[in-house]
């Protein structure tokens, strides 16, 4: 299966996914773009409001090894040792691209703040849950979607933490 075959499934589950759960959330169409700040430039949203999600390997202590999905705002840094602290593990760095795209089935920039495999845990940056809606690239680099941040955490169910230090 080729990598756009596999942006626009993962784009249908999505709505799919939202819809079944009755939540807000409205498609907003654009030129392909992944990169955090000129996608919120584009869509008019405010970066912090962006939904920017990340692909980690975390390994080594306690937790052994496993792929984290982190998402945090748009303009913000990840912590890394904040991760790895979290999952009881030693190290935690990105995954390499072809992981993520197999975990996510998504090219990287198009990566929802959603775990649809079940092999990926997803954490949160507390500070993102202050907007009441979130702005993510939906499976596809040409796709956004705004959501209602109350339907993001009753779908996506993630563990919330501090993982994104203030600039």
């Amino acid at each position: 299966m080729d990598g756009e075959t596999r942006t626009g499934e993962v784009f249908e589950r999505l709505v799919a996914l939202l819809s079944e759960a009755g939540a807000k959330f409205r498609v907003i169409e654009h030129e392909a773009e992944g990169k955090s700040e000129a996608i919120s430039a584009i869509r008019g949203n405010r970066p912090e409001q962006a939904a920017k999600a990340m692909v980690l390997d975390v390994r080594g202590g306690g937790g052994g090894r496993r792929n984290v999905l982190a998402i945090l705002p748009g303009n913000r840094k990840l912590d890394f040792a904040a991760v790895a602290a979290l999952f009881e593990a030693r190290k935690c760095g990105f995954a390499s691209p072809d992981t993520a795209q197999a975990l996510t089935g998504c090219v990287m920039g198009a990566v929802p703040p959603f775990a649809l495999n079940p092999d990926l845990a997803i954490v949160v940056e507390e500070d993102l849950l202050a907007n009441d809606t979130l702005f993510f690239n939906a499976g596809r680099l040409d796709r956004s979607m705004e959501l209602a941040t109350g339907d993001w955490l009753a779908v996506a169910r993630p563990r919330v933490a501090r993982i994104a230090p203030h600039p």
